[in-house]
């Protein structure tokens, strides 16, 4: 028998200021501005029974939400992790919060579709 393997994807947003305090002094990136976020988790594997899927979608989504609510409309370089709030670092954040739910977890991609930029931490 043939062992296939899927991948499975969950998508919440995000309101947060920030700024990077490792800038030059004259840069926009040093002032305190704010993004809409997107961040998508995905969890890969072979189907499990007795359900037949990877992960349960719902599991995943509330995980994922409330992350991303911890975030919501703050200052992200207070939280612990986000002192320097680089997009690589917010995806960090989220892996090592969902990782332990989801051991499948394979990619965190965190975006600011706005302006047209993300980032993807494959695991």
């Amino acid at each position: 028998m043939t062992s296939h393997i899927f991948e499975i994807t969950k998508v919440a947003t995000f309101d947060a200021a920030h700024y990077l305090p490792h800038g030059p002094a004259d840069s926009p990136y040093t002032r305190l501005h704010g993004h809409s976020f997107q961040v998508e988790a995905t969890v890969g594997g072979a189907p499990q029974a007795p359900m037949g899927w990877v992960a349960d979608l719902a599991e995943l989504d509330s995980a994922l939400r409330a992350v991303a609510l911890e975030l919501d409309h703050g200052l992200l370089n207070e939280k612990a992790g986000l002192e320097s709030p680089t997009l690589e670092n917010i995806c960090l954040y989220f892996a090592e919060r969902l990782k332990a739910g989801f051991p499948g977890l394979t990619r965190i991609k965190v975006s600011r579709p706005t302006i047209g930029e993300s980032c993807a931490l494959t695991l």
